[in-house]
């Protein structure tokens, strides 16, 4: 695979690791589209942080390509650093210093030239919400707002793409829902995401893709089709054949991807809580023997407990 003509943004070929208690990450191959959020899970110890610190030119894998953008990480790491940043799952801000001067530091350690680096940091800083905060101690801040602090230093050279191990880890449920608007708002901005987390539920809020990661080996990235367009599975069980209700609800805005389930269908519907209210009701009216209404397991759910398989 030529990384050179690689429409993709991320192109990972042949990757193979290993430790010297074995081996972590197995011939792995897949390609990421640029501005696309990709969900990496799998289970302790499937690989995914050392998948992570490869792509970040951290580790040196014994065989197989990485390439960002056309630029190979390992033959030159210096230029993939620019167009990458990377929070690791453990990662430390400076207490002492100020949010300016950790900011400072990152910005000058990745070679911002001095005239750029106060713009630098002010960019960085609104990005995460952290422009009214400065010039206070960083060993004042929250967890979450430490969070955001050392995401911030991953973003000060504005970077293209954006890895983040398990960025919700330690944060309470308040600070995981601030995390997630800032993913989506990343990804609005056109940034690359991929983001290893163990939170499905919240995974599914922002991810358009998911790449899932069992004994060293990757499946996908596969579309999240529903989650990603706005869109949530449903699943009503039918008492008897399914045919009625079939052309019924084939002929109802919002309504897509209709499928056979057991004890009746499941399907795509773009609409908030009162759409599928009157949605139950149009079906009931039309004499449909509607036996349960329910939504169906998150699609980026779904798919991992089908071991990644769409």
């Amino acid at each position: 695979m030529d990384a050179a003509i690689s429409s993709q943004f991320v192109t990972v070929c042949g990757l193979t690791f290993d430790y010297d208690s074995g081996r972590a990450v197995d011939d792995v191959s897949f390609e990421i589209a640029r501005g696309t959020v990709t969900a990496l899970v799998g289970p302790n110890g499937a690989g995914k942080t050392t998948l992570l610190r490869c792509l970040a030119g951290l580790e040196q894998p014994v065989a197989g390509t990485i390439a960002i953008d056309g630029v190979d990480v390992l033959e030159s790491p210096r230029d993939a650093h620019r167009k990458l940043g990377f929070l690791q799952d453990f990662f430390g801000v400076y207490d002492a210093l100020s949010v300016e001067r950790n900011l400072l530091y990152a910005a000058a350690s990745l070679g911002i030239a001095p005239d750029r680096l106060g713009d630098a940091v002010v960019q960085a800083g609104r990005a995460v919400g952290l422009a009214d905060r400065l010039k206070q101690p960083a060993g004042e801040l929250s967890r979450g707002l430490r969070q955001r602090l050392a995401i911030a230093r991953s973003l000060i050279h504005a970077p293209q793409l954006l890895l983040l191990d398990e960025p919700a880890a330690g944060l309470d449920p308040e600070a995981r829902s601030e995390l997630s608007g800032l993913i989506r708002a990343l990804a609005a901005s056109g940034m690359t995401l991929i983001v290893s987390s163990h939170i499905l539920s919240e995974l599914e809020q922002y991810s358009t893709h998911m790449l899932a990661m069992r004994d060293g080996k990757t499946m996908g990235p596969h579309p999240l089709g529903a989650a990603a367009q706005g869109r949530r599975r449903l699943k009503v069980a039918i008492a008897g054949p399914t045919l009625t209700a079939r052309q019924f609800l084939e002929s109802q805005t919002g309504v897509s991807a209709i499928a056979e389930e057991p004890d009746g269908l499941g399907f795509d519907f773009a609409g908030d809580d009162d759409a599928r209210r009157r949605l139950l009701r149009a079906m009931m009216e039309a004499d449909i023997a509607v036996s349960a209404f329910t939504e169906a397991g998150a699609d980026l759910e779904r798919l991992y407990m089908a071991g990644g398989r769409s």
